[in-house]
């Protein structure tokens, strides 16, 4: 064979291979960029595979880089070096006390310095932390840090919180718990003082022995999630599963040298697991903020030039809801990473301020399943080709609207959705994609599980959640099945808000379900109730009621009273026709009521009122 027949044979490969690429794979060029965009997982393979947790990479960056600043809190900087030495204090006065690695500390505080040296320093002792939404009170409170099993409870300095904890302080310590608050103000009842403790505490660096028996599959933190049991569940975090989170800044471009916001809270996975590990891994800079505030969200941004911003979709629509500035295109903010976001908001956040990449995610805090939008197709969470499902399997179901349970064939598997369809996202559990559960009764991490789903034997992560893969396998974010529904970035269990309802004198029964308003992520709170035929309903009684012993994000916002409530034949609560109807009265001839949050009582809603609320007239709170 002469050259002129090998150079032919050559080219005419080069220019047939394309066509034949195209014709038989026709993903394979965006499967081969998704595949370069996610290279930083490597690391995240060796650093499992070689047992490097976060906290183990946090001690390796404040060695390597000890002046680089870590954190920014309003005006106070510490560098690397100064949080691992307040973190080692934390960490050395605990062990000094007889703490050790495998117990279980609370942690009961607002996004501040201490909260991180403190998750640090119990971590550097191989602990596991709970942390305990700052909301809670009463007896969700007492129940969260039951389930954890903790006998060691850290409280901010906030009054809100300490007047919480002395509301349960007696059934804490009848059961032998140490309750500590960060500073002196308090130190009657036996709450101790800890700030000056810790002050007083070595900073020598903690020796790794104490810790080496931690494994990756070992917890590190509890993480509280509403699920359909009536009170939330304390989803167990390991070791594992935060390294992975740890990765996502870094896959979604994040280097040493950006500056990352978060303005969420510690409590929940995103500040924790993607802000905190996700800085830890790139060795940037965070600024945490106490709390999110729409008319000072940029000039922090500028204050501290801000690279990277971490949001959930309201937040960005507080944002653009911010009357328009002159300066709105006056920051260095390149990249929002979060989730939620609803695609009328997206354009709107990317042109008023000039944001130029989205990186929008799905996943769940304790879920083996999640995708990201690496690629930046406009409203998606993620791509999920075929191949792309064989290095990290899930699959999408049918289900039932009604029940929210996959709808099997005739000879009880599950049925696989096609690209066009929406979908029941389910994910295998293997030793790679994993489910932890969640703390306590077996039976809350099993309800999660669907058993024998394609074969005999076979486990599956119910996410729970709907999700729609196109024909091009870009995957978009759907809805929420069952009794947990989405408001303001947080998750409501419905049968918690009816059992604190149904506590109410007047209510003998309540139904919660979520309802969508026009121009708000999510769904806001709605309840069916049944008002006992001996009683009135006192609507500021019950706003009081209410606002007492829920979260502000799960009082119902709406009510309806009924004479009865449909259920099932298994006496289940039906919600699909309730949710359908809403709150309009043009549908619903039971009488409708709106929660006024400035009258602090429920008002009727009339036509005109609902009017003004679809219309955006009247501000759902």
């Amino acid at each position: 064979m002469g050259w002129e027949t090998v150079l032919y044979s050559v080219l005419a490969g080069v220019v047939t291979a394309p066509i034949l690429i195209k014709l038989f794979y026709p993903h394979f060029y965006t499967d081969v960029r998704f595949i370069l965009k996610s290279l930083p997982i490597t690391r995240l393979e060796k650093n499992i595979k070689n047992n490097v947790s976060v906290i183990t990479r946090f001690i390796q960056q404040a060695a390597a880089k000890p002046d680089r600043t870590f954190l920014m809190y309003q005006d106070e900087v510490y560098t690397y070096r100064e949080m691992d030495q307040w973190s080692n204090r934390v960490g050395n006065f605990f062990h000094a006390r007889g703490l050790r690695a495998g117990e279980t500390f609370a942690i009961f505080m607002l996004n501040e310095p201490a909260y991180l040296a403190i998750f640090l320093g119990l971590s550097k002792l191989g602990m596991t932390t709970a942390m305990l939404n700052n909301n809670l009170r009463s007896k969700s409170l007492l129940h969260c840090f039951n389930v954890s099993g903790a006998k060691n409870l850290i409280v901010g300095k906030d009054e809100a919180l300490i007047s919480a904890i002395l509301e349960i302080l007696p059934e804490l310590q009848q059961q032998g718990v140490t309750v500590w608050v960060m500073g002196d103000q308090v130190q009657e009842n036996g709450v101790l003082p800890l700030e000056d403790k810790i002050e007083a505490a070595s900073d020598a660096p903690i020796p790794a022995e104490l810790r080496s028996g931690i494994r990756m599959k070992d917890m590190i933190a509890y993480i509280y999630t509403s699920g359909t049991t009536g009170l939330p569940k304390a989803a167990k975090i390991s070791y594992g599963r935060m390294v992975y989170a740890s990765m996502f800044l870094a896959l979604c471009g994040v280097t040493a040298e950006d500056v990352v916001y978060t303005a969420l809270p510690l409590y929940h996975s995103a500040a924790l697991c993607i802000g905190l590990a996700g800085t830890v891994e790139t060795g940037c800079t965070w600024v945490l903020r106490k709390k999110f505030s729409a008319s000072r969200f940029w000039d922090d941004c500028r204050k501290y030039n801000v690279t990277v911003v971490q949001y959930i979709g309201e937040l960005l629509r507080y944002l653009c809801a911010q009357p328009k500035r002159p300066d709105d295109l006056d920051n260095q903010v390149w990249a929002a990473v979060g989730n939620g976001l609803r695609p009328e908001i997206w354009s709107e956040f990317q042109e008023r301020f000039g944001v130029s990449n989205i990186m929008e995610f799905y996943a769940a805090t304790e879920g083996n399943v999640g995708f990201v939008n690496l690629l930046q197709k406009f409203g998606a969470v993620g791509y999920a080709s075929p191949l792309m499902r064989k290095l990290r399997p899930c699959n999408f179901v049918k289900y039932d609207v009604a029940t929210g349970e996959p709808i099997r064939d005739e000879n009880g598997w599950c049925i696989e959705t096609k690209p066009g369809e929406n979908g029941l996202v389910i994910a295998p559990i293997t030793q790679r994609t994993f489910f932890d559960g969640y703390a306590g009764k077996k039976e809350l991490s099993e309800k999660k599980v669907l058993r024998d789903v394609f074969k005999k034997g076979d486990g599956y992560f119910n996410s729970g959640d709907v999700l729609f893969m196109d024909t091009d396998y870009h995957v978009f974010f759907v809805d929420r099945l069952g009794d947990t529904f989405r408001w303001k970035g947080e998750n409501v269990a419905t049968t918690e808000v009816s059992q604190v309802l149904s506590e109410h004198d007047a209510i003998q029964e309540a139904n919660v379900y979520g309802v969508k308003i026009p121009g708000y992520d999510g769904r806001a709170g709605m309840a069916s109730l049944i008002v006992r035929p001996d009683h009135s309903l006192d609507f500021p009684a019950l706003y009081e009621h209410v606002a007492q012993y829920l979260p502000s994000y799960a009082a119902p916002r709406f009510l309806r009273l009924q004479q009865e409530i449909d259920v099932t034949g298994t006496f289940k609560q039906k919600k699909v026709t309730a949710v359908e109807e809403g709150f309009d009265p043009h549908q619903v001839s039971d009488p409708l009521y709106f929660m006024d949050t400035s009258r602090k009582t429920y008002i009727p809603l009339d036509t005109g009122l609902y009017q003004g609320i679809v219309n955006g007239q009247v501000t759902v709170n």
